[in-house]
C-alpha cells in the first residue's frame, strides 16, 4: 500500500480544526452573557420553568437532569453539577436560583460531596420568577435546540442585573471570566441612580462586592474604583473569627469565598508542625448543621488578635479575588467596567420592555377589533339571531353576518361562537364596555414604545420592586485598609533579651539572658578571649566592622541561640570573610540612632550617624564602612556627645568633647583633625575619658584640633590600657 504524505500548513490546520472549538468554548460554554447566565445555566433553568417548577412541589433532581438533556446534550453529572452551583444548599450564589432539599455539598468545602441526583429534590427559587418575567410575550429571541424539536431562549429577560448579583467564573480558550457578586439592593440602587443621573459616584451606591460566604472585605477605594472602571483588578477578603475565653480557642465562622475550610486547616496544621507560631496548639474542623466552624486551640494568655493577624499573612484565611469582568455581548467577549455592564444591561432591558409592549399592543388590538364587531350587533341583536336562524347552511352563517353588519371575517367568527345564553343585551354591553379601556391601554403602550423615558421609568420601578421583595443585608462586611495591622516578617520573630559575645578569634555567641542567670563561665577556645559583650534584643540588628573597611549586617534572630557552655558560631563561616579579615568591633541596634566615632592614626576623626548604615534593601555587606587612608585606631558608639582622651605616640594627651566634631553622613569620610602631629607623631590610642585614670583631666583639655599636653608622671601607669 502506498503511503502518501499530505503536507499541511500548521496555520491552516489550526484554523480548520482548532478555531471552531475555541470559538465554541468562548461563545457557548464558559463566558456569561448579559443576563448573567452561561448556556448550561440557561438551558437548565428554562427546562425547570417549562416543567412548572416555579410553583408547586419540588421534583427529583434526576427528573430535571433528564428533561434538561433535551436542550443540553451533555452527561447527566455535568448537568447535575451545573445545577448544584445554583442551589440554596450549596451556597455558591448570593441569591440562589434553585430551591433545594437534600445534600448539595458546600461552596466552602472542597471534600464535602453532594448526594446523587436520585436523592435530592429541587424547584425554582422565588427570585427565578424575575428571570422569566414576560418570557412568553416575545421579550427575547428563541432558537431551535440541537435537534430542532424544541425552542429555547437565547437570553432570559431578567428584570434585575443578575450578571452583577450572582458570581460567575469560567475558563475559555485563551481567555477567562471571573465576576464577583454584588449586593442586590446596592446593584438596584446604583442602576436606578445611573439611569436618573449619568454623573454620579458609583462607589457611593455600590460600596463593594458581597459574597455568599460572608467574611470581611478590605476596601481600598482607589483599587475598587479601578475595578469598577476597567473590570480588572483584585481586592482582599479575610475570614471572620471570635475568641472563646473559657476554652482558649479561636472560632473561625466565615471564610473567603475563594478558598475552602480544608485548605485553611491544612495550612494551619503545617504552621503548627513547623513551630512557626508557637502559641497555636491544635486546629480542627467543627463544621456542623449550624454551619462552618474551624476551631484553633491556643495557649492561655496568648493574644488571639495577634495570632489571627499572623495567620492572615500565612494562610488562605486572607485571600485575593482577581476580577476579570469578561461578558459576551452579541457573541463577542468584552472585558467591561461596571457602568459599561449596566449600559448593556439597560439597553437589553429596554429592548425587552419594548418587545413586550409591542406584543401587548398586537394582542389588545386584536381583542379590540373583535369587541368593535360585537358592539355593532348590539344595535340589533334580533337581526343577528334572525340571520343565523334563517341561514340554511352552517358554512353560510359567517358570510351572512359579514353582509348583514358590515364586519370582517374574524369579527363574524367571534360573534358566531357566542353561546346562545350570552346573546343578551347585558352580556354584550359588559363586553363592549372594555372598548374604551383597551383603546387607552393601546395608546399608553404605543407611548411607551415611542419614548425612552417611559421605558426607563418602568425599569426603575421594576428594580425598586425586586429590591424590596428580594433584597437582603450585606453578608460581607467592609473594613477600611487603615484598620488593618500590616504584618511584616519581623512579627513572626520571638523577641527576648540576649547577650552577644565577640571573641578575639572570631567567634560570636548569642545567649538568651534567661539562660545566662544559671550559667557558669563562657566556654572559649584555648588562648581565645572575649573582646566585646553587648546586651540587646532578638529583633535587633548587628553591625560587625572588619579590619578591611567593611561592615557586615546580621539580624540577631538569624544567629542561633547558644549557651555559655558552647563555643558559639565562627564568623568566618557566617560572613565568608576574606583571608586576613577579622571582626574588630560589633554594635547592636534596634533603631539606628546615635553616632559612631572613628579615630585614625593620622590624628583625624569622623563622627558618622548610625543611620548611615541603615539600608532599605536587606543588604548583608557594606563596603567603605570607614576611611582607609590611615590605619584605624578605634571605633566607639556615641549615644550622645561625650569626653574622650587621645594619646599620641610621643605621650602627648588631648582631652576633648565629641560635640566639637561635626557629623558627616558619608560613611568613609576622612574626618577632621583632632590630634595635631608634632615631629611626625601619630595617634596611638583613644579612650572614653571615664575609662582613663587621669588625675587632672582638665589639664589636658583643649579645643580641637590641638597637639595636647605631655603626659604627667603620675598618670603614666594608665598607659597599659588596650586598644578598645
Amino acid at each position: 500500500m502506498d503511503n502518501k504524505h499530505i503536507e499541511q500548513k500548521i496555520v491552516d490546520t489550526l484554523k480548520v480544526n482548532y478555531m471552531p472549538y475555541a470559538m465554541s468554548v468562548i461563545v457557548s460554554r464558559a463566558i456569561p452573557e448579559i443576563d448573567g447566565l452561561k448556556p448550561s445555566h440557561r438551558k437548565l433553568l428554562y427546562t425547570m420553568y417549562k416543567m412548572g417548577l416555579l410553583k408547586g412541589q419540588k421534583t427529583k433532581s434526576a427528573n430535571v437532569v433528564g428533561q434538561t438533556m433535551k436542550l443540553n446534550p451533555h452527561g447527566d453529572m455535568a448537568i447535575y453539577e451545573t445545577m448544584v452551583r445554583l442551589t440554596t444548599g450549596n451556597m455558591t450564589l448570593l441569591h440562589p436560583l434553585v430551591e433545594s432539599k437534600g445534600n448539595f455539598g458546600k461552596v466552602y468545602s472542597r471534600d464535602m460531596k453532594f448526594a446523587a441526583p436520585r436523592y435530592t429534590e429541587v424547584k425554582l427559587a422565588a427570585i427565578s420568577e424575575e428571570l422569566f418575567k414576560d418570557i412568553d410575550k416575545d421579550t427575547v429571541d428563541f432558537i431551535d435546540n440541537y435537534d430542532g424539536t424544541m425552542k429555547e431562549p437565547m437570553l432570559v429577560p431578567s428584570t434585575f442585573p443578575n450578571i452583577l448579583v450572582n458570581p460567575n467564573q469560567g475558563i475559555a480558550v485563551g481567555m477567562a471570566s471571573n465576576i464577583c457578586s454584588f449586593n442586590l439592593r446596592e446593584v438596584c440602587k446604583a442602576t436606578i441612580a445611573y439611569i436618573k443621573n449619568d454623573d454620579f459616584d458609583l462607589l457611593k451606591y455600590l460600596k463593594a462586592p458581597d459574597f455568599s460566604t460572608g467574611g470581611q472585605l478590605i476596601l481600598n477605594k482607589k483599587d475598587m474604583r479601578k475595578i469598577y472602571a476597567t473590570g480588572r483588578g483584585s481586592f482582599k477578603i479575610r475570614a471572620k473569627y471570635r475568641y472563646d475565653k473559657k476554652s482558649s480557642c479561636i472560632e473561625i465562622y466565615e471564610i473567603p469565598y475563594t478558598t475552602s475550610s480544608e485548605a485553611i486547616i491544612e495550612a494551619i496544621a503545617s504552621i503548627i508542625k513547623s513551630g512557626k507560631i508557637k502559641d497555636i496548639i491544635d486546629v480542627r474542623d467543627e463544621t456542623d448543621l449550624a454551619g462552618l466552624k474551624i476551631t484553633i486551640d491556643i495557649k492561655k494568655n496568648s493574644d488571639p488578635d495577634d495570632i489571627m493577624n499572623k495567620l492572615f499573612k500565612l494562610t488562605p484565611l486572607q485571600d485575593s479575588f482577581g476580577c476579570n469582568f469578561n461578558v459576551l455581548i452579541g457573541q463577542k467577549p468584552m472585558v467591561l467596567g461596571v457602568l459599561e455592564i449596566l449600559d448593556y444591561w439597560i439597553q437589553f432591558r429596554m429592548a425587552c420592555i419594548r418587545r413586550k409592549s409591542e406584543f401587548d399592543i398586537k394582542k389588545k388590538s386584536e381583542h379590540l377589533h373583535l369587541l368593535t364587531g360585537l358592539s355593532k350587533i348590539l344595535l340589533d341583536i334580533d337581526k343577528a339571531i334572525r340571520i343565523i336562524r334563517n341561514t340554511g347552511q352552517e358554512s353560510q352563517v359567517v358570510p351572512n353576518l359579514i353582509k348583514g353588519f358590515g364586519i370582517d371575517k374574524n369579527q363574524a367568527e367571534f360573534i358566531a361562537e357566542i353561546k346562545l345564553r350570552n346573546l343578551n343585551r347585558e352580556y354584550i354591553l359588559r363586553q363592549t364596555a372594555d372598548i374604551e379601556r383597551l383603546k387607552n391601554e393601546i395608546e399608553d403602550l404605543k407611548d411607551i414604545v415611542a419614548h425612552d423615558a417611559r421605558v426607563l421609568d418602568i425599569i426603575c420601578s421594576q428594580l425598586e420592586e425586586v429590591s424590596k421583595k428580594y433584597g437582603q443585608d450585606r453578608k460581607t462586611e467592609i473594613i477600611g485598609e487603615d484598620s488593618i495591622e500590616e504584618i511584616t516578617p519581623d512579627d513572626f520573630i520571638e523577641d527576648y533579651n540576649v547577650r552577644i559575645i565577640l571573641t578575639d578569634e572570631g567567634y560570636v555567641k548569642k545567649v538568651p539572658l534567661i539562660s545566662l542567670r544559671s550559667a557558669g563561665e563562657h566556654k572559649l577556645k584555648d588562648d581565645d578571649f572575649i573582646i566585646q559583650e553587648a546586651d540587646t534584643r532578638n529583633k535587633a540588628e548587628l553591625l560587625l566592622f572588619s579590619n578591611k573597611c567593611v561592615v557586615y549586617k546580621v539580624k540577631v534572630y538569624e544567629l542561633p541561640d547558644s549557651k555559655a557552655s558552647q563555643l558559639g558560631d565562627y564568623l568566618n563561616n557566617i560572613l565568608n570573610l576574606e583571608t586576613g579579615e577579622e571582626i574588630i568591633k560589633m554594635h547592636a541596634t534596634e533603631d539606628f540612632t546615635g553616632h559612631f566615632l572613628f579615630a585614625y592614626q593620622n590624628g583625624k576623626m569622623s563622627k558618622v550617624p548610625v543611620s548611615s548604615y541603615e539600608t532599605k534593601t536587606n543588604r548583608k555587606k557594606l563596603s567603605n564602612a570607614y576611611n582607609a587612608i590611615s590605619p584605624l585606631v578605634g571605633i566607639f558608639f556615641l549615644e550622645e556627645d561625650m569626653d574622650f582622651a587621645a594619646f599620641s605616640s610621643i605621650d602627648k594627651v588631648l582631652v576633648f568633647n565629641t560635640s566639637q566634631i561635626r557629623p558627616k553622613a558619608t560613611r568613609d569620610s576622612q574626618g577632621v583633625w583632632v590630634l595635631k602631629s608634632k615631629k611626625g607623631s601619630t595617634l596611638r590610642k583613644i579612650l572614653p575619658l571615664n575609662e582613663t585614670n587621669l588625675n587632672d583631666p582638665e589639664y589636658y583639655r583643649a579645643n580641637v584640633p590641638a597637639i595636647g599636653c605631655y603626659l604627667k608622671e603620675e598618670d603614666k601607669e594608665d598607659t597599659q590600657i588596650g586598644l578598645f
